[in-house]
């Protein structure tokens, strides 16, 4: 089965999807970019969520994610994922970042979920370059959906034209690839 996978040029805290996913720095705080936007949009109550969470475990590494409520976004919940900020290259980021999807994945499917919309995880403040992220993003996402039932459906949604059309050029070509 071919993975099921859509592009979306728009604001992620407006998606009707089971989850979204929260490109969010180590404190779980809220921030710049998407993680400002989205705890902006969600309330107070995710602060809170986040809150706890960050008592439970302390800081989170990058690679890491966790899921909380989401309180008023059309998701049911939030996967809080960090991603590595860029250091050249030369220090794991594209492992870090490929974790950071996975585990994005894997808590989805863990809880039942079906639908699951993805940022431009580490390419705001962090610097990952753009390209290179897009392309670790299609690449993890989609091997991950061809051995995995659920999530059932990914939206990569960009916030801007130039990283829409990036993701669906790395998808089609993915998809030129799977069918050969």
């Amino acid at each position: 089965m071919k993975p099921q996978i859509d592009v979306v040029l728009g604001d992620i805290t407006t998606q009707h999807v089971d989850v979204i996913v929260n490109a969010a720095n180590p404190s779980l705080m809220g921030g710049g970019g998407v993680d400002g936007a989205i705890h902006r949009a969600a309330g107070p109550q995710l602060l809170e969520a986040c809150k706890i969470v960050r008592q439970q475990q302390g800081e989170l590494a990058p690679g890491h994610a966790v899921i909380t409520i989401a309180g008023d976004l059309p998701a049911k919940a939030v996967i809080h994922a960090v991603g590595p900020i860029w250091e050249g290259g030369e220090h794991h980021e594209a492992r870090s970042l490929e974790d950071a999807y996975l585990n994005c994945l894997r808590l989805a499917a863990a809880n039942g979920y079906k639908t699951i919309a993805f940022p431009a995880i580490s390419t705001g403040v962090y610097g990952f370059p753009k390209a290179a992220a897009a392309a670790i993003a299609v690449a993890t996402v989609s091997d991950y959906l061809t051995r995995k039932p659920l999530p059932e459906r990914v939206y990569f949604v960009c916030y801007d034209e130039e990283n829409a059309r990036l993701y669906q050029r790395l998808l089609t070509q993915r998809g030129q690839e799977l069918d050969a």
